[in-house]
């Protein structure tokens, strides 16, 4: 079920969140988690599945509580994937705001740009998509600069 929710694109989803929610400010947010919401979950999952399992056998003849296998040897495991999981999600949330404002909103950078483009005012475009492009990076940026603070443990990552 989980799978073909996934799979459905923004622009099919959006019409029904505007008739649902709104114009506002929560048909936005609610579109944007939905598309932010599975890929961190996917990699989460994936990053969980993965923890060596000869590590959570370690921690339970060490006799750890079930928090603290969580603690400290499960979340630490799947944090690679969980920082992934974040860079991907933000990326997606960038293109659901822009889809949630180009289609049913009267304020924000998509709606300028759609404007800019009934009007053919070219150079308002452009200045939308640096701006989208500018905060992208400004955000994956941090996200890489949590992997790096996060993950200094880690042997294999180089940054």
């Amino acid at each position: 079920m989980l799978q073909m929710l996934r799979t459905i694109p923004h622009l099919a989803i959006t019409p029904l969140f505007i008739l649902w929610f709104g114009i506002g400010e929560t048909s936005k947010i609610l579109l944007i988690a939905l598309g932010a919401f599975f890929p961190l979950y996917v990699n989460t999952f994936l990053g969980i599945r993965g923890v060596d399992r000869k590590l959570v056998e370690v921690a339970r003849v060490l006799e750890f509580s079930r928090w603290q296998q969580i603690r400290l040897v499960i979340l630490p495991g799947a944090l690679p994937n969980v920082l992934l999981g974040v860079r991907l999600s933000l990326g997606v949330s960038w293109l659901g705001l822009v889809v949630a404002e180009m289609m049913g909103s009267s304020s924000g950078v998509g709606y300028l740009i759609q404007d800019a483009r009934q009007f053919s005012v070219i150079t308002i475009v452009f200045v939308g998509i640096a701006i989208f492009a500018a905060v992208g990076k400004l955000s994956d940026s941090l996200v890489r600069w949590l992997e790096k603070r996060l993950l200094k443990w880690r042997e294999n990552f180089t940054g």
